[in-house]
């Protein structure tokens, strides 16, 4: 089985060279088909994230969100823990800054900050998954740091981690690290992939 470091290098290779009219068409179809799915519905307070790196599009879902009247967050990088993300509140005139990645967030982080556990839903990046819920990320551990208090509860697990990807990132198997929390589900743009209830 090749390495994560190589899987996750022709991912993305695979994923930044789609047209820029390809990603929009493939994200559109992908955001419909989540808003039809009741763990987009039902949630309240949704975690989105602005693209970068050829990632999904994720401006349909967050529009229709607000359309909807939930509330919308972005990660913002905890400034004095590693590798570990905050959630600030977004909304049409937030303003953004560039991390230390070049990844907008939103600026005044402190007064519109919220737990993780307060969250309903994370609409997650991803570079690959597998058939049985295992994200291949950037590879900073980032939301398996914020989330890992999601492995050692039986019940009770919110948020609900979705994982947003095109077809073409799904890998026969992941070799799953202890540490790694596994998606719900993810979103392709052409698939629900369900993993978990509850």
């Amino acid at each position: 089985m090749p390495s994560r470091s190589d899987q996750r290098k022709q991912l993305r290779a695979r994923r930044n060279a789609l047209s820029e009219s390809e990603r929009l068409v493939r994200s559109t179809t992908l955001c419909k088909q989540l808003a039809r799915q009741p763990v987009f519905r039902n949630s309240r307070r949704i975690a989105a994230y602005l693209p970068a790196d050829g990632e999904v599009e994720t401006a349909p879902l967050i529009a229709l969100a607000w359309r909807m009247g939930k509330q919308v967050y972005l990660p913002v990088l905890v400034p004095y823990r590693a590798n570990r993300l905050w959630f600030a509140r977004y909304e049409p005139d937030t303003p953004l800054i560039k991390n230390r990645f070049g990844i907008a967030e939103p600026a005044n982080v402190h007064r519109q900050r919220i737990a993780a556990q307060a969250l309903d839903l994370v609409l997650a990046p991803l570079v690959g998954f597998d058939h049985n819920g295992h994200r291949l990320g950037m590879g900073g551990g980032f939301y398996d740091r914020s989330f890992a208090y999601l492995l050692h509860r039986q019940h009770w697990r919110k948020p609900r981690l979705v994982g947003l990807a095109y077809d073409f990132q799904q890998l026969p198997r992941l070799s799953a690290k202890p540490w790694d929390v596994p998606l719900t589900a993810v979103a392709t743009d052409s698939n629900w992939h369900l993993f978990r209830k509850g």
